[in-house]
């Protein structure tokens, strides 16, 4: 079986971690959920079922301070790990190794042991020093994805914005799906 991580942190769109989480699990990953103390403040304005869904689909959710948790070692066979949404803050910590908690520890472990590591983040504007640590992350192996939604899709609903930026982090993590209408050029 597939193993991941998904870190969800105290950035707006917490609604993208918790519809990634639901989406993998359907698709058969078993899937380790750091949730941070951040997350739990974000989701009282935005999406108060956040934990209690994503603790629904997950194998085991562990707080930010559980740093002795199976997503710290590399030995514990984790294929990928998507940061959704990534805060500037958490960002900026895996940008310059710094692992002062269970998530950024996890994000580095997939950087020093070459696996896929993904950040969707959820930031506007976005200032030169953030620029400057997406450049960091992406030159160590992280790929940046920022929740920008596509509307070639033809999006009616705030759902099917969120489903396009699942679906492409899915995409990325080579998952099939059908959350969104692909483009297709004219021929």
């Amino acid at each position: 079986m597939l193993k991941a991580v998904l870190g969800i942190t105290g950035a707006s769109g917490i609604v993208y971690g918790v519809r990634l989480a639901e989406e993998l699990k359907k698709s058969g990953v078993e899937l380790h959920t750091i949730f941070t103390e951040a997350a739990k403040k974000t989701a009282k304005y935005e999406l108060k079922e956040a934990y209690q869904r994503v603790k629904k689909v997950s194998k085991k959710i562990y707080s930010e301070e559980d740093i002795d948790g199976a997503p710290a070692s590399g030995s514990a066979g984790f294929r990928f790990m998507v940061v959704a949404p990534c805060s500037i803050r958490t960002l900026g910590s895996i940008a310059n190794g710094i692992a002062d908690n269970l998530l950024t520890r996890a994000a580095l472990v997939q950087l020093k042991e070459r696996k896929k590591l993904l950040l969707i983040i959820r930031e506007t504007p976005i200032s030169t020093i953030d620029i400057m640590n997406m450049l960091k992350v992406s030159l160590a192996g992280a790929i940046v994805m920022p929740a920008s939604p596509g509307f070639y899709s033809m999006p009616e609903t705030v759902d099917d914005m969120i489903n396009f930026i699942v679906g492409k982090a899915l995409d990325l993590l080579d998952i099939e799906h059908n959350l969104y209408r692909r483009w297709k050029a004219e021929e």
